[in-house]
This record gives C-alpha cells, sequence and structure tokens, in this order.
C-alpha cells in the first residue's frame, strides 16, 4: 500500500485526508491511502516518519512549512521561488524533494476569478494585461501561505504590501489601514484569523472604506464564509474563500507525486 499524508500541528480538521480519500475511491485508487501525521516539532518526529515503508509523499501544513526545509536534499523551483515547501516527494532513491503547489493553486484560481473582468477593465483603460497594474495588493499575514500569494502576485505583476501587527521598513501595520486601504483594492487574508471554531474573528480592518471596487480573497475554507466575506460583501465587495485554491494545490501535489 502506497502511502501518503500530512503533517502540521495541530491537525483538528483536513481538508488534504478527506479530499484524498473520496479521490481515490471516486477514481478506482485502491492501492494508496492518505494518513494525518500531527507533529508539534518536525525535528524530532519528521525524521522517524520518513523512514515509513511506502511512504511516497507528504503535505506540509502549518508552523512547518519552513521548519522542513533542512530535512529535503533538493528544492523544486516553486519551493525556492516562494522560500517554503507544503509538498514534499519521496524518490525512488529515498531522497526528498520539496515543492509549493500553494504557488500554483493560489495564482490559478486569482486569475480565474479576477480575470475575466479584470480584463475588460484593463482594456477599457489602454491597458492590455489582464491582473496588473493599476491593481494593488494587502496580503494579511506572514507566514508560510503569505510567501505562496506574494510569490504569485509578484509574476502577476500586482504591486503589494504585506501587513503585519508588527511594524518593519517592508510592511504596514493594521493601524496604518485607514489612510491606505483606498489604494489596494485585493486584499488577501492569509492569517488563520476567522477560522472554525473562532467564527467570530476577523482581521482588523476598516471595513467601513470598503466598496463595490474591492476584492476580498479569504485563504480560510472553514467556514465558507468568514466574517472577513460577511464583512466585505456588507459593502458590495467581491469574496472568495480558499476552497478552490486548495483543491487545485491538492491536485498539484497529486501531480508532483506521480511524476518521477
Amino acid at each position: 500500500m502506497t502511502r501518503f499524508g500530512l503533517i502540521g500541528f495541530p491537525l483538528t480538521h483536513s481538508f488534504s485526508q478527506k479530499y484524498f480519500t473520496e479521490k481515490f475511491a471516486r477514481e478506482g485508487i485502491t492501492d494508496c491511502r492518505y494518513d494525518l501525521f500531527e507533529m508539534p516539532d518536525v525535528a524530532t518526529a519528521l525524521p522517524e516518519l520518513l523512514d515509513l515503508p511506502n511512504l511516497r509523499g507528504l503535505n506540509v501544513t502549518i508552523p512547518h512549512k519552513q521548519a522542513v526545509l533542512p530535512f529535503l536534499n533538493r528544492l523544486d523551483a516553486s519551493a525556492e521561488k516562494v522560500g517554503a515547501v507544503n509538498v514534499i516527494r519521496i524518490e525512488d532513491d529515498g531522497s526528498r524533494t520539496g515543492f509549493n503547489s500553494d504557488y500554483y493553486g493560489f495564482r490559478q484560481s486569482l486569475e480565474a476569478w479576477m480575470g475575466e473582468e479584470r480584463r475588460a477593465e484593463s482594456l477599457e483603460q489602454g491597458e492590455p494585461s489582464a491582473l496588473s497594474s493599476p491593481l494593488r495588493a494587502l496580503v494579511l499575514g506572514t507566514g508560510g501561505a503569505s510567501k505562496a500569494v506574494v510569490a504569485a502576485l509578484t509574476d502577476l505583476g500586482i504591486r503589494h504590501k504585506m501587513v503585519s501587527r508588527t511594524k518593519t521598513d517592508e510592511n504596514l501595520t493594521y493601524a496604518e489601514l485607514p489612510a491606505v486601504i483606498e489604494q489596494y483594492r485585493l486584499i488577501v487574508n492569509c492569517s488563520p484569523v476567522g477560522t472554525y471554531p473562532n467564527i467570530d474573528t476577523a482581521p482588523e480592518l476598516p471595513y467601513e472604506q470598503l466598496t463595490d471596487r474591492h476584492w476580498l480573497y479569504d485563504l480560510v475554507y472553514n467556514p465558507a464564509e468568514t466574517l472577513f466575506m460577511k464583512k466585505g460583501l456588507a459593502q458590495g465587495a467581491h469574496v472568495m474563500n480558499g476552497l478552490e485554491m486548495l483543491i487545485l494545490q491538492a491536485e498539484k501535489a497529486w501531480e508532483i507525486w506521480q511524476t518521477k
């Protein structure tokens, strides 16, 4: 039995296990299984897991997307670009290659979601590109997921600013957003704020300043409509959750594991 799985902490719920278990059943894949491997510390738990017989691939989630790097033999270009890993492929010789499918999932879902309307808008303004200038983005959070989002935005030519509670030369703080939010029409929540069971929380934005020209993309998928999204909808903004990104990145992970 070929084995795959997810590492992270905590793993109170898992999209990946449900998705791959249903995929295997739906597609008649009877020789594979997908398990959860909850581990607080990769340094003590990951080496033993990597020796598990018939293990061929792992997904990596919070908080280990950068912590796994020392345990890999090489990085794919996607992981090098992002600086974080969410897919590990175990090669036939036992070596490990790190990939980032979050990049592909976010980029593809963003282009599909915004593409058609942004193309029309760009053409009206005499700009042939679909998602580039004058669109600007705010990226909420600075974890591993945000690194994939930033890499995708950069490749799409979308200027962006990171937002966190701590001020640096490179980012904005939430307290600074009322003065600038009108300039940033795409807002991507890469933080876990609003995730079940804490569904009554949302990033600290000046929601009253949002308009129908704002696009709110929440990487959170549980609940399907977060408070962040609800507050945006109340102002007429476009909203999207992270489910499509998860599906796309999962299929990309499967493609990676099947490619040798």
